[in-house]
């Protein structure tokens, strides 16, 4: 990028705002050279950058950098060997190193992450904790070395206060003294040549013993220090010549500590340019409410809602003065947005209107977002902005004309266009004001449509202004270039500084003349003078407009709907999100609850199996001397392992059902006062009755198959039917007959072969069997391992062991039930 087109586009400008947001004098340094780059890939990173920052500092705390304005002398005094570093120089080192640490501690705990980029930024800093300590320790904020510095420091110092007020009590006494203190011109103690003395009147010399250490301007005092202090004022002087040795001996030292640590001070010095750098461009972000624009991969300019930067107030008190955008504000209330689309198969735009309607601050806008977005900063501008990467930025604006190396107006404009032909690079940005403006109307506007036609055939971007009518006649008949025009208020001429697409504008130099006070007479004779030609083109372009600005009205009225569509449907979608979360918290409120409940009925039912399986061992050889083959006969005896299976998968059931589709609450059936002790009441959740015990508020305890449980009060249902008189269970039992001799359970995963062992085992108890076979084969021995447990804990189990060789080994366990 050419200078020349810097200082066009004002970019320096631009710099001096970004700069003045720095937060450290490294980064305001690394700013000034803040330029646009040319390679995509760098520039796609640099916007990265610039959108992590403000993501960080919108979700954040602002980055807390802190450094001294010598922070530069400091590190230039560190870098060379032996050189002492002054007291606040090492307090404002200690102050930045601190903030180093604290921005790198506080990516510990960020909100909003991840920010892979500012975190590599700091992933080399080391911590400098133990230097900062060191030199608070020593040195307090105002830059004095304290007496805790060292040991002998502190012993110096205190002999220097002893000697001092031994001095001043001796120099105090002469001052008080009858026969001393009328020899004294002021009685006063002073300093010459870092020694205590007294003003004595020149003329009373020889009053008091002493050394003169100089006299007044008038000569008519001395100023003495008496023979008594002198010893005095010579241990004085030792001693600070001793203290400054050894202040200079404990700031080199520090010094070097840092010093030590050469490599980790520079990486963290560049980690802390980097780091204000992004800051900055991010803060200018939020000052200009820019976006990121994504990298157009063609020759397409996308800028929706485009701001001159230097129109806002905000950016313009920063970068200094009143904006050179167009000589005057175009909005004094800031600027009006505007559409700017450059898109193939369109290679040359070419902006017309009304004189200060706002074209050349288009134009403007154009090339400075462009050299914003290649030097990593946002871009004031709308959502869906979109730039490609330019190699030259060309820009010829403004009036040319200089008296020094005799160019006019019109030959400074062609000296600018000679030299973009010669350093044209693609792909290229050629902004062109006033293409061909400055000499004969005719020629300009064939000179300036030729131009313009040169470099998009070339393979440049075009982007023009102009009020010529040839150039608006060839925008609107040739292909490849597309026109556009600034509007104007119908009823007062007024710049309305909105952009419209496909219609060349008027430049209503005859209106904007009676306007701004030029007499009606001559405006009237101009009229006249027109042609009657120009005159029905200019009534055409006038019709054309109102046509335009009913359309865009209409247009603007669509997408004002859209828009609102656009926020209705998110917020409905905001709304089913939230309801689904809702509904899936009221699940897992739900699931954990029933969880709770199926749990502790699962203890029950463990509970009552363990019991009536202990029972049913004691009933079963009784009820086989009395004819174990009489199918039906009644016995009271326990749930098997099946009545187990069978109680827990209902309870499962129960769960699956209460969370799959959650029922609003029934009504409780408990009546008005909670039903007295004794009662017999329904847990509707398990399906189980019993006798209540107590309710404890919200709490209820029952008693059901001889065990006693705690479930909620709401879940409980007064039964019309009398307690039962026992406190068992009667289970109607069929002997079974057909229960087999033997059990296979190869191939069978543990938890199914002990489920069937078990089932196996009531079966053979049911039917009368003592002797059972079990076929788990070989393999692993893990099945046999874990069915040998299962008989060992098993009550009705007399003994079990493994087969005989020849039938089978240890692959078959034969088991032996009590009788």
């Amino acid at each position: 990028m050419n200078d020349g087109t810097l200082q066009a586009l004002e970019f320096d400008r631009i710099v001096t705002a970004v700069r003045s947001l720095a937060l450290t004098p490294l980064g305001a340094t690394a700013l000034d050279r803040l330029a646009p780059a040319t390679d995509a890939g760098g520039v796609a990173a640099a916007l990265a950058a610039t959108s992590e920052g403000l993501a960080y500092i919108d979700a954040n705390a602002p980055f807390g950098l802190d450094a001294p304005a010598d922070l530069e002398q400091t590190v230039a005094a560190l870098a060379v060997e032996g050189r002492v570093v002054e007291p606040l120089q090492l307090v404002g080192l200690a102050r930045f190193l601190a903030s180093m640490d604290a921005v790198c501690a506080a990516f510990g705990a960020a909100a909003g992450g991840p920010y892979p980029t500012l975190e590599a930024v700091i992933g080399a800093v080391q911590s400098f904790e133990r230097e900062v300590q060191a030199i608070r320790a020593a040195i307090n904020p105002e830059g004095e070395v304290l007496d805790d510095a060292s040991p002998k420091l502190r012993t110096l110092r205190e002999r220097l206060r002893r000697q001092r007020n031994r001095l001043r009590g001796t120099l105090e006494s002469y001052l008080r003294g009858r026969d001393t203190a009328k020899y004294l011109q002021e009685r006063v103690v002073t300093e010459r040549g870092g020694r205590f003395v007294l003003v004595v009147r020149s003329e009373h010399r020889a009053a008091i013993p002493g050394i003169v250490h100089g006299s007044s301007g008038s000569g008519a005092s001395l100023f003495l220090e008496p023979l008594s202090t002198v010893e005095i004022n010579n241990d004085i002087v030792a001693l600070e010549e001793l203290e400054s040795e050894e202040i200079h001996r404990i700031l080199l030292g520090l010094a070097n500590t840092v010093r030590q640590r050469a490599l980790d001070l520079r990486r963290t010095l560049a980690a802390a340019e980097e780091l204000d750098v992004i800051q900055a461009r991010a803060s200018f972000s939020r000052l200009v409410d820019g976006v990121e624009p994504a990298i157009a991969a063609d020759a397409r300019i996308e800028l929706p809602e485009a701001r001159h930067p230097l129109l806002i107030a905000a950016v313009r008190a920063r970068a200094g003065g009143d904006s050179r955008a167009d000589g005057k504000d175009p909005a004094r209330n800031g600027p009006v947005p505007v559409d700017l689309h450059i898109a193939p198969p369109v290679g040359a735009l070419i902006v017309t209107g009304p004189n200060t309607g706002g074209k050349t601050v288009a134009l403007k806008t154009v090339g400075l977002l462009v050299l914003m977005a290649q030097a990593g900063l946002h871009v004031p501008a709308g959502r869906g902005a979109s730039l490609p990467v330019f190699q030259a930025v060309f820009a010829d604006i403004g009036d040319e004309q200089s008296i020094a190396d005799s160019l006019s107006t019109f030959s400074g404009h062609i000296t600018n266009i000679v030299a973009m032909e010669s350093r044209l690079v693609l792909p290229a940005l050629v902004l062109l004001d006033e293409v061909g403006a400055g000499t004969d109307p005719v020629e300009g506007g064939a000179l300036g449509a030729a131009i313009i036609d040169h470099f998009r055939r070339r393979g440049a971007l075009v982007a023009a202004t102009t009020h010529d009518d040839m150039l608006k006649s060839y925008a609107s008949t040739t292909g490849g270039v597309a026109c556009a025009g600034f509007g104007f208020d119908p009823e007062t001429y007024a710049p309305t500084y909105r952009l419209t697409y496909g219609s060349p504008g008027r430049s209503l130099a005859l209106e904007i003349a009676a306007r701004l006070g030029v007499p009606p007479s001559i405006v009237d004779d101009a009229r006249g003078r027109r042609s009657a030609r120009e005159a029905q083109l200019a009534e055409h372009l006038a019709r054309v407009e109102r046509d335009m600005a009913q359309v865009n009205a209409q247009r603007t009225e669509l997408e004002a709907g859209r828009r609102q569509l656009e926020d209705e449907r998110a917020a409905l979608e905001r709304a089913r999100q939230a309801f689904e979360e809702k509904e899936k918290a009221a699940r897992q409120r739900l699931r954990t609850g029933v969880d709770a409940e199926i749990k502790a009925a699962r203890s029950v039912v463990e509970e009552i199996v363990k019991d009536l399986r202990a029972r049913a061992g004691a009933l079963v050889k009784p009820a086989g001397d009395r004819g174990g083959d009489r199918p039906g006969k009644r016995v009271t005896t326990g749930a098997t392992g099946e009545l187990k299976r069978a109680a827990i998968d209902a309870l499962e059931r129960i769960r699956d059902q209460s969370v799959a589709a959650p029922p609003e609450p029934p009504a409780p059936s408990l009546p008005a006062a909670p039903p007295a002790a004794g009662s017999r009441v329904r847990v509707e959740s398990l399906g189980l009755e019993g006798t209540l015990v107590a309710v404890h508020g919200e709490d209820a305890e029952i008693e059901a198959r001889g065990k006693r449980l705690h479930v909620p009060a709401a879940h409980l249902r007064v039964v019309e039917a009398t307690p039962a008189a026992g406190g068992g269970v009667t289970v109607a039992v069929a002997a079974d007959t057909d229960a087999p001799q033997e059990l296979n359970v190869i191939g069978c995963r543990v938890d199914d072969a002990l489920s069937r062992v078990e089932k196996y085992v009531d079966q053979a108890l049911l039917g009368g069997l003592g002797q059972l076979r079990v076929i788990h084969g070989h393999g692993t021995g893990q099945l046999r391992r874990a069915i040998a447990g299962f008989l060992d804990e098993h009550p009705l189990v007399a003994k079990f062991q493994a087969a005989a060789p020849e039938h089978g080994g240890r692959g078959v366990t034969i088991i032996e039930l009590k009788d």
